[in-house]
């Protein structure tokens, strides 16, 4: 699938990758803040875009007055997301996208006094990818992107999976009312996964936390290796499908 075949993709994939192109330029300020208002300005237009689909395309039934109303602010428009098309976002964090918007708002209304870091912006890139392939259905092409971003996108979206399919062995499913450490721990208690398993898995969650809540840089610890992260991520899944916790 492509944007041939899904036209309305377009406006939202080539603000998007304008934002990634500034990330390929020189480093600098000025380049770090378009990037980051173009990439947020993406993320905006890809949600409003979804949801204003014909319901043949996405079995989704808005009115325009709905629509018009939760169109007014990013707040709203993440709130209906969740409502309407939670399915196609549920390994994403709503919090993390409206933090890393408000961070935009600063850069946009506070003038070129305020910087940005690159790793803040290279992060929001690698959520806003995983988001256009949610909603789209396609990877976004972008043919210059470098590994380590490219790494960190698989690692984001991978971890995302992981999570939804811990939090729906929760009994009564309700997204993220605990954490996914806290059902793991569980899991842990019922013998369904051993105690080294809880604590690679928790290494992984505090290095994904960190780089999302931008507590270091990308560069500070090497990315876990993907050879290593994924099949053992993978099996995690495994062993506990079939598994329910009270």
């Amino acid at each position: 699938m492509s944007i041939d075949k899904n036209p309305w993709a377009s406006g939202p994939g080539e603000i998007l990758n304008h934002g990634l192109d500034l990330l390929k330029k020189e480093d600098s300020d000025v380049n770090r803040r378009i990037a980051m208002i173009s990439i947020d300005n993406s993320v905006e237009l890809m949600i409003k875009t979804y949801l204003n689909l014909p319901k043949r395309i996405t079995g989704i039934n808005i009115s325009r007055s709905k629509y018009a109303e939760f169109s007014e602010s990013f707040p709203k428009l993440l709130d209906a997301l969740e409502e309407y098309a939670n399915h196609k976002v549920s390994d994403l964090n709503y919090g993390e996208i409206e933090w890393y918007h408000r961070l935009r708002n600063e850069l946009y209304h506070q003038g070129n006094g305020l910087t940005v870091e690159r790793q803040k912006v290279e992060t929001y890139a690698s959520i806003a990818k995983i988001l256009f392939k949610n909603l789209f259905g396609f990877d976004l092409l972008n043919k210059k992107v470098s590994k380590n971003e490219l790494d960190l996108e698989k690692y984001l979206e991978l971890w995302g999976k992981f999570e939804l399919v811990v939090q729906s062995r929760k009994r009564n499913y309700k997204p993220f009312e605990k954490s996914t450490i806290e059902l793991l721990r569980e899991l842990e208690k019922k013998k369904y996964i051993d105690n080294n398993d809880l604590n690679v898995i928790n290494e992984y969650s505090n290095y994904r936390n960190k780089i999302v809540h931008s507590q270091m840089k990308v560069n500070d610890i090497p990315l876990p290796k993907r050879e290593n992260y994924e099949p053992y991520i993978l099996s995690i899944m495994t062993k506990i499908q079939g598994f329910e916790i009270a």
